[in-house]
């Protein structure tokens, strides 16, 4: 039941080979529609995955045969800014409206690299004392971490974390096996790194400061393309039909925002289309083997000896 998962990316990878490749005529690779996908090569007794010029360490992080996203062009965007931002030692700020999957880009980029990613919700009652603990556990044990709503935090310690965090970039740019973070040595793995989303805009969230700012490569996250994610998600499900599916449950959900109740509580988002399509999957797996599975009479005659 959990082949779809693979499939996501399968599906993915054959656009890719038969629409940009083929369709291109690359032959060539150094060639960019080449270059911009994220690629996986066995260089010294390593694996190493490259985007554009960017050059990454694959770390081999076991995480279970868990969900991935599904990949669009907007997601394609943002992994060649993050992983170039990562090559230059900065961390990465994808900032937009909810619902357009900022922190699930940076949580599948990590499942890429094969790199534990630890998903943290901030709030105006963070002190800069907290995020010291936070900051120490993550250079020792070079995870990832995504701050949600980074900018709720309030301006005075947001000023002290830009300093922490850039402790830590310069330790890791200094190649450096262990460095002093106020006070304590510690042992620094340079696959750290600090990711932000923020949502702009909203009531009680504070301006980054400059200091802050200077540390990141911002990716500005717009609405994806919910036809493309419901067709891909269908398809790896098995439904056949995916493409005029997919056009139907968009169709639907637009004109549910558009001429239902406008309040806030109704949400007619991503969110809301990916629970129907995981509801229409696991229909159709439970379907499929309801009707494949032998019935009790059957299996019944299949343990009756047979009369020879």
């Amino acid at each position: 039941g959990d082949v779809y998962k693979r499939q996501v990316l399968d599906v993915h990878n054959k656009d890719v080979v038969s629409n940009e490749l083929i369709d291109q005529q690359v032959e060539d690779i150094n060639q960019f529609s080449w270059l911009s996908q994220l690629r996986y090569y066995w260089q010294n007794d390593d694996l190493w995955v490259k985007i554009i010029n960017a050059r990454l360490v694959y770390m081999h992080e076991y995480l279970g045969n868990s969900n991935r996203l599904v990949i669009t062009p907007l997601t394609d965007r943002c992994y060649r800014t993050l992983c170039g931002a990562m090559d230059l030692n900065y961390g990465g700020a994808p900032e937009g409206p909810a619902g357009t999957g900022k922190t699930e880009t940076v949580k599948d980029l990590a499942k890429a690299l094969a790199r534990q990613c630890v998903v943290f919700n901030c709030s105006d009652g963070l002190d800069y004392l907290a995020m010291e603990k936070f900051f120490k556990g993550l250079a020792s044990s070079g995870a990832w971490s995504s701050f949600d709503e980074f900018n709720r935090i309030d301006l005075e310690v947001l000023s002290v974390i830009a300093q922490q965090i850039l402790t830590i970039q310069l330790a890791v740019a200094s190649k450096v096996n262990d460095f002093d973070f106020y006070g304590v040595i510690i042992k620094l793995k340079p696959t750290c790194n600090v990711f932000i989303t923020m949502n702009p805009g909203y009531a009680g969230r504070s301006e980054l400061p400059d200091n802050l700012k200077a540390l990141f490569r911002s990716v500005a996250m717009m609405v994806p393309n919910y036809g493309l994610i419901a067709e891909i998600r269908l398809f790896s499900f098995g439904f056949d039909d995916a493409r005029n599916l997919s056009r139907k449950i968009v169709t639907t959900y637009k004109l549910c925002s558009e001429q239902l109740s406008s309040q806030d509580h109704y949400d007619y988002g991503m969110r809301a289309v990916n629970s129907v399509l995981v509801a229409a999957g696991r229909n159709l797996f439970y379907n499929c083997l309801l009707y494949t599975s032998p019935s009790p009479r059957d299996r019944q005659k299949s343990r009756m000896p047979s009369s020879a």
